[in-house]
């Protein structure tokens, strides 16, 4: 795996013709081994990479700084914050033309700060892993599942984190090709994050060591043989399992096993149409649902429509992602994954 994003022909500083442009993609989160951090091997999560929604942007020097798009002040502020913990003092443009939704539980913060600092890096040269921003940036303390998917995409699994360290990826497998995921979004509904997250961790029980080793042993020898062999319904029973477990412990942070009760009456209906692999994607209010097709996802698409009624809920087919992110350098022409 690179873990440099550095191309072979870097531009001069000052030349503002050059431009660096990333694109990089949601993930889900189905959950943590140990939610509440405090086992010998806290958290521990599992996620996946999907082929949309998309954030991408594009960098370039600048005589004076301009920001540009959706989730602009956010990107400034982590640009800001890495340039001064490189030395940098250039200028520059940021362009965001798309941008995950935030607060959606979809890892918009995480994929924004890693695309930002990824086109940085390219920009000027800087050997920087997608780990190192992360650290930067103060992103993936508690899930490494944002930075496994930004580096490789597919189905991954992390450690938790480790005597001060970033989680580590521990397991990636593909996702089928065929399989297809509806995605369930609530615009008026946001998950919670920053100060509120801290809180709801902090305020959450302890878990035990046993509960913690079977979630993962589930995951370990159920969930990802399954995805290798391509076995539907074991993955989406797995998936479903660890759903199940995450809902009732956060229950009492989130105001119930999922965020939005809208989201949920529309999970509520696939799950009695028979769907097993389904839940709320970290602390939501996004809802998932896997199916075997595309004429699968299309019947699911027209159940979860009627269940909305006239709740305005956004509903999408996704694919799962087996790439990472794209980083595009203007002047070499090339494209470079992390």
């Amino acid at each position: 795996m690179e873990t440099a994003f550095t191309d072979v022909s870097q531009p001069r500083k000052d030349d503002l013709e050059s431009a660096v442009s990333v694109a990089t993609t949601a993930r889900l989160h189905f959950g943590f081994f140990d939610p509440s951090g405090r086992t010998a091997r806290p958290f521990g999560s599992f996620g996946l990479s999907l082929d949309r929604p998309w954030t991408r942007l594009t960098l370039q020097h600048a005589r004076e700084d301009a920001f540009s798009g959706p989730e602009a002040e956010r990107a400034a502020r982590y640009l800001r914050a890495l340039a001064e913990a490189q030395g940098l003092d250039s200028a520059y443009r940021l362009d965001i033309s798309e941008a995950i939704p935030s607060h959606a539980g979809l890892g918009s913060g995480t994929q924004l700060a890693l695309a930002v600092g990824a086109a940085v890096a390219a920009l000027e040269g800087l050997d920087l892993s997608p780990a190192d921003i992360a650290r930067t940036l103060g992103r993936g303390a508690r899930s490494g599942i944002g930075i496994a998917t930004f580096e490789t995409g597919g189905a991954v699994l992390d450690s938790g984190p480790r005597d001060g360290a970033l989680p580590q990826l521990v397991a990636r497998v593909p996702f089928p090709s065929s399989w297809r995921t509806l995605l369930i979004f609530d615009p008026e509904t946001k998950g919670l994050d920053g100060e509120d997250e801290i809180a709801a961790f902090e305020a959450s029980p302890a878990y035990s060591e046993e509960a913690r080793a079977a979630l993962e042993a589930r995951i370990v020898e159920r969930a990802l043989p399954a995805l290798e062999t391509g076995d539907f319904g074991v993955f989406c029973e797995e998936v479903g399992y660890l759903q199940a477990r995450m809902g009732d412990y956060f229950a009492p942070r989130q105001g119930g096993v999922y965020t939005s009760p809208r989201v949920g009456a529309v999970l509520d209906a696939l799950r009695a149409a028979g769907v097993t692999g389904l839940g709320q994607s970290s602390w939501g209010p996004t809802g998932f649902a896997f199916a075997q097709s595309e004429t699968e996802a299309q019947r699911l698409l027209r159940i979860a429509s009627d269940a909305d009624a006239g709740a305005a809920l956004q509903l999408l087919v996704a694919k799962g992602r087996n790439e990472g992110a794209e980083i595009t350098h203007s002047r070499a022409g090339t494209t470079r994954r992390p």
